[in-house]
């Protein structure tokens, strides 16, 4: 079905679709990475204020666009700026969207694709035996291994593919539903086993330090750059400007309360940042590893841990588990955004245009896979593939669609469509909406995206 001939069955649906494509590979390590190197506590509450003051007034927006316009994001942004009298131009604001969730997904099925070699890896040997030098080599022989990168690029997008391929309420409400609680119910768990490892050797316990680094405020390191490393998180991570949640609002109908659920996204996005935090962070300080070791902290520096820890065997297996649930649920996201818009343009049935839409993100994927091996010298302005893409999509498509998303909302819109599309109890919670939208969110993703371009 396309948008808008489709909706959620229920709103517990709705926010496990929203949470499981907000919720990605990025949450799990960057975020308790930031906030630990950015003042600890201190980053938490510039980044809410950051989440619930920029993230989710955008968030709203494009999903309360997505609603109003009942179509894929370029007829759903077409539809609502007829509506209001605004010209029709508006519907590449949708098609921004689509692009940067296509380009995106093209580099990030190859990581769930490790992520998913890793799992496969944690089920045969717990990565035992390995120390800095062995699981260095490692990640190493996966980067030059440019067969094995693709075969489970292609695990990856075949699981998102029969999700998307059986539709709305056979796939995607289908598998959040039994996937999400997983992946919370593995959070806890291993939050759980870190909280009651007792210390090894000379080393404090590590969830305590933990604790320390993510929830000890140091207000001395917030400056001007941690603050614009909290809005950039806070609108990355929430997956805005990406035409997912643009889709996901045009299946959400409208007895679902749109104000109060992404605020609640929000929080529960937030919830599992932190509680993602407390379960790498305590492996990494337990084990004496390096916590600032960035991308390669789950690649290169957890298998050390898991194979110096007691039980790590069993911990590797949930662990890499509850990162590829995390990365698949975002996957069928940024999928089903762009399945929607090729569904409605050519007229075709779903199981065609998934195909189709897989199909196409698994050739050009051979480009991101051999960026990192055969193709890792061919730079363009000394940027391989992969990095062209992280800058086109991250920094230019990301905040400029957001930007764009926010003027449309805020000033394309008429105040009576806005109201009336939100349905909030109090009209005082639609004035600070629209306040925001229109006077602050503006400012601060301009300044995102200038930043971006300068760097």
């Amino acid at each position: 079905m396309a948008a808008g001939s489709a909706h959620w069955s229920s709103r517990f649906v709705f926010l496990m679709a929203s949470v499981g494509f907000a919720v990605g590979l990025g949450n799990i390590w960057r975020f308790p990475y930031i906030t630990g190197e950015n003042g600890g506590a201190a980053f938490v509450l510039v980044y809410l204020a950051c989440a619930f003051g920029i993230g989710a007034p955008i968030l709203i927006a494009e999903m309360l666009i997505g609603r109003r316009g009942q179509g894929s994001p370029t007829t759903a942004v077409a539809r609502v700026a007829a509506e209001n009298g605004s010209s029709r131009h508006w519907q590449w604001v949708g098609g921004m969207g689509l692009l940067a969730a296509f380009t995106i997904e093209i580099v990030y099925a190859v990581v769930v694709g490790w992520v998913l070699w890793y799992l496969f890896k944690a089920i045969n040997t717990g990565f035992l035996g390995f120390d800095g030098a062995v699981a260095d080599a490692e990640f190493a022989a996966v980067l030059d291994n440019s067969v094995g990168m693709l075969a489970w690029t292609l695990v990856g997008l075949a699981i998102t593919g029969m999700i998307v391929y059986a539709g709305v309420k056979d796939g995607i409400e289908r598998a959040v539903i039994i996937l999400m609680p997983l992946m919370f119910l593995l959070l806890a768990v291993l939050a759980a086993y870190n909280y009651f490892m007792p210390p090894s050797g000379a080393q404090a316990n590590g969830f305590s330090q933990a604790i320390t680094w993510l929830f000890t405020p140091d207000f001395s390191k917030i400056g001007f750059s941690t603050v614009l490393a909290a809005i950039g998180q806070a609108f990355f991570s929430l997956g805005v400007a990406m035409a997912g949640m643009m889709v996901y609002g045009a299946y959400m109908p409208k007895s679902i309360p749109l104000t109060r659920s992404v605020l609640l996204i929000v929080t529960v996005d937030t919830g599992v940042a932190l509680l993602a935090g407390l379960v790498v962070f305590p492996v990494v300080f337990q084990n004496g590893l390096d916590p600032a070791a960035g991308a390669g902290l789950i690649f290169q520096t957890l298998p050390v841990g898991f194979a110096e820890m007691p039980g790590g065997h069993a911990f590797s297996i949930l662990f890499f588990l509850m990162l590829s649930v995390a990365g698949i649920t975002s996957m069928v996201g940024l999928v089903e955004a762009v399945n929607s818009w090729v569904e409605e343009r050519f007229s075709i049935p779903r199981h065609q245009s998934a195909l189709l839409v897989v199909g196409s993100i698994a050739v050009l994927s051979v480009l991101s896979i051999l960026s990192y091996n055969v193709m890792s010298d061919w730079a363009l302005w000394g940027k391989n593939f992969n990095d062209i893409m992280d800058v086109f999509s991250n920094q230019i498509l990301l905040p400029l669609g957001g930007l764009l998303i926010a003027v449309f909302a805020g000033w394309a819109m008429t105040k009576e469509a806005t109201a009336d599309e939100l349905n909030t109890a109090s009209s005082g919670a639609h004035e600070i909406w629209r306040f925001l939208i229109r006077f602050v969110v503006p400012p601060a993703v301009a300044v995102i995206f200038v930043m971006g371009i300068i760097e």
